[in-house]
């Protein structure tokens, strides 16, 4: 009979720290890491960004989906950092440490935490974020898996993005993917078999369980002279509507540039039976940018213009439009039924 897996009631917690520790990189940035009380992190532009996400097993993410595919401890740890430093990017600033707080039953495999450190680490790497080091953090007993990171970053002398820069006149542009990641989602929850998946099927289910947000944009749109930014984690509608809200204004959509989008995603949208524009309008966590700049200036590298901002007298921001009519801030809503 094989050997039963080493799990986390099998060791201490210096045991399993000492297995974690190794697999986190390291940055210039961390002037003392993981081992005391808190870690020292210098920040040298002299403001800090900062931001804190959570991920919660059958809320954010399934062990097991109804298509076969187990979600891996690299899957999380990976995910765990992508939407934090997205977070940091949204502003305009550049990652430079996470903590993270992981809470795990006591059956959990040690290999899935282990994986789950060196998925940390590899998204760090892989999207684009040297100067980010995992700090240090917490290690937790629960009944379920639950993943807290909170993430600091610099804004290396530039000014932060906020939401409520967005003027008349400015044109509505996204950085990154729309829809990937909603698509992926449908087709882990589907009953295709992972074993009968694509290339391209696969690729669509890594959007959702490995997002990969464009680090190298939020830098760049600062400095271009982005009028409002954020991420889009909770789906273009919703995030839009936020947006527009926190500027008092309107954005109209451009239908033809949301089809474009979606005309990628037809193939497995046919094979789920499914519309594709959906995933695009309303499907989150492909953690793209979605940003406004002034219509006179070249758009930075990586970002599509899809719609522009209109005013609204006397609003308080009335959400957004397509094509000038109105359209539901579909999303979404962590509180949701």
């Amino acid at each position: 009979m094989p050997a039963e897996p080493l799990t986390v009631a099998h060791v201490s917690e210096s045991q399993l720290l000492s297995r974690i520790f190794p697999r986190l990189n390291t940055s210039a940035s961390i002037l003392l890491g993981p081992g005391d009380d808190a870690a020292m992190v210098a920040a040298p532009d002299g403001r800090t960004l900062i931001s804190i996400d959570t991920q919660t097993q059958d809320q954010d993410f399934r062990l097991a989906w109804n298509s076969g595919y187990r979600t891996t401890g690299f899957d999380v740890g990976w995910k765990a950092a992508a939407q934090n430093l997205s977070d940091i990017n949204a502003m305009g600033g550049q990652a430079t440490s996470l903590v993270v707080s992981l809470t795990m039953p006591p059956a959990t495999p040690v290999a899935w935490v282990e994986d789950f450190a060196d998925g940390l680490t590899a998204a760090i790497v892989a999207l684009g974020a040297p100067d980010c080091s995992v700090s240090g953090g917490d290690l937790g007993r629960g009944r379920e898996i639950a993943v807290t990171v909170a993430v600091v970053g610099s804004l290396g002398g530039l000014e932060p993005v906020l939401r409520s820069g967005a003027r008349a006149g400015d044109v509505v542009a996204v950085a990154g993917t729309l829809g990937r990641a909603a698509a992926g989602l449908a087709l882990l929850e589907s009953h295709v078999p992972v074993t009968e998946w694509t290339a391209e099927q696969r690729s669509l289910a890594d959007s959702q369980c490995r997002p990969t947000p464009p680090l190298a944009a939020g830098p760049l749109a600062a400095r271009a002279g982005a009028t409002a930014m954020m991420d889009i984690s909770d789906g273009l509608m919703r995030d839009a509507g936020r947006l527009a809200a926190a500027s008092n204004a309107v954005f109209d959509f451009d239908p033809v540039a949301l089809k474009g989008y979606a005309a990628a995603l037809v193939p497995v949208a046919a094979l789920l039976d499914q519309d594709p524009m959906p995933w695009v309008v309303g499907g989150g966590e492909d953690h793209g940018l979605l940003a406004t700049f002034p219509a006179d200036i070249q758009l930075p590298d990586g970002f599509t213009a899809i719609g522009s901002v209109q005013a609204v007298a006397g609003s308080q921001g009335d959400g957004v439009r397509i094509a000038g009519q109105a359209a539901d801030t579909v999303g979404w809503d962590h509180f949701a039924d």
